[in-house]
């Protein structure tokens, strides 16, 4: 299972907010399946929305290239520090976030 490609199928496929005021937010309602970070992300905002993650139960994926890199997977012409999965579609992101929790628990 590669991350990339995972993320990739969901924003084509399913449902996809960018961005890390709106991940704070879907963190905090607990409308997200999963939130993806990435590395570069400042650590104030990443602090923000694992805080608010963990408050209802949403897992933080931290993804291991930059904001740029991210915003290439997502397709996207711009940068993008974080997004919120609330629809995987036709993605298998939800098994990644999965397999991410066993290696690291």
């Amino acid at each position: 299972m590669d991350l990339n490609v995972s993320i990739r199928m969901a924003v084509d496929t399913g449902k996809i907010i960018l961005g890390s005021d709106r991940a704070k937010k879907y963190a905090l309602l607990g409308e997200a399946k999963v939130i993806i970070v990435s590395r570069n992300c400042p650590a104030s905002v990443k602090q923000d929305i694992t805080h608010y993650a963990s408050m209802s139960g949403v897992p933080v994926i931290e993804f291991a290239g930059s904001n740029m890199e991210l915003g290439v997977v997502c397709g996207k012409p711009f940068s993008v520090s974080a997004l919120s999965v609330i629809e995987a579609g036709n993605s298998d992101i939800l098994k990644v976030v999965e397999s991410k929790k066993v290696e690291s628990g």
